[in-house]
């Protein structure tokens, strides 16, 4: 008598469950901490939240974000180094995990104690204004900062993150000089730049948007080689006369070093499915942050790739720590 298909999936389904290392088929058994290195509010907090949620329905189990702020995130991605590599602690950070190394004395390794799970996004990094600065457009900031040479600009990560050099990048191009007050996070640098109390903020994307949207905010230009869909009015760099600056701001997943394989694939796939759920790329989407996803491999050597990138800006911009 033949065995039924359904019969055969499901020993087969059985067979590799038991050839997964006990770590991965008991995984997770408790609540997956996910850490944020930065202050509620800004654009990995929003993603991660996102994904979070997520994860959270499909592993039946708690998923807790955890805002762990300071040392221009070096504070949580040094604590989620040291996690152990069991897939309960997760780091969600921006590309500041790679270029921290360059600018500051860290006590990670970026490419050593840490495995590229996938990319949840990419975005432009944002160049915005208050009103009252009285500039629309970057040839009239690049002759206002002409007149008035070190004009601050916020940006919610500290020296030597994408926002920072991007800006540096920028005013070496321009010939002009600008002076960065960093944050502990997008929000924070938000709110102050809507108060007024800083006129220039460099800054991901997604909070901005809605401010922009407000009118409380002007966006100058966008980093990237393309405009964004969800800033169609907005020029790039390139467009606005600031020739040879693209930059993508791209936000991924991390587990410590060790982590089992198996667990890493999982983590993959789900988030896959998760940046896939018409809901979460709409939510994506709106923030003008590009859904990415792909796999492990792909993302892996995309940290490589501007691991060495940064270590090339850093150098040629003269970017250290004041």
């Amino acid at each position: 008598m033949k065995m039924p298909i359904a019969r055969i999936v499901a020993l087969l389904a059985a067979l590799f469950a038991s050839s997964l290392p006990v770590e991965a088929q008991q995984w997770p058994n408790r609540p997956v901490q996910v850490i944020v290195p930065f202050a509620a509010g800004g654009s990995t907090d929003i993603a991660a939240r996102l994904v979070g949620q997520h994860l959270g329905r499909v592993f039946g189990q708690q998923v807790v974000v955890e805002n762990k702020a300071g040392a221009n995130g070096n504070l949580g991605i040094e604590l989620a180094s040291k996690a152990a590599p069991d897939g309960h602690t997760i780091l969600i950070v921006p590309e500041t995990i790679i270029s921290n190394p360059h600018v500051y004395k860290v006590g990670y390794d970026p490419l050593k104690d840490f495995m590229p799970v996938a990319q949840i996004s990419r975005q432009p990094i944002v160049l915005a204004a208050h009103p009252t600065l009285g500039v629309k457009t970057i040839a009239e900031l690049v002759a206002l900062a002409k007149k008035e040479p070190g004009m601050r600009y916020g940006t919610g990560s500290g020296a030597g993150s994408q926002q920072h050099m991007v800006t540096a990048w920028f005013a070496k191009i321009a010939g002009i000089e600008l002076e960065q007050v960093s944050y502990r996070g997008g929000g924070q640098a938000i709110n102050d730049l809507i108060a007024g109390h800083i006129k220039l903020g460099t800054l991901g994307s997604t909070p901005l948007i809605p401010h922009y949207k407000a009118g409380r905010l002007l966006l100058l230009a966008q980093s990237t080689a393309a405009r964004s869909p969800a800033l169609p009015d907005v020029p790039t760099f390139e467009q606005a006369g600031i020739k040879a600056l693209t930059s993508d701001q791209w936000l991924g997943v991390f587990v410590p070093q060790g982590t089992p394989p198996a667990i890493v694939a999982r983590l993959n796939e789900e988030i896959g499915k998760a940046l896939a759920d018409p809901a979460i790329k709409k939510n994506v989407e709106d923030s003008a942050q590009e859904p990415v996803g792909g796999s492990s491999e792909a993302f892996a050597k995309l940290v490589r790739d501007d691991y060495a990138k940064f270590e090339k800006l850093v150098k040629e911009l003269n970017i250290k720590v004041n």
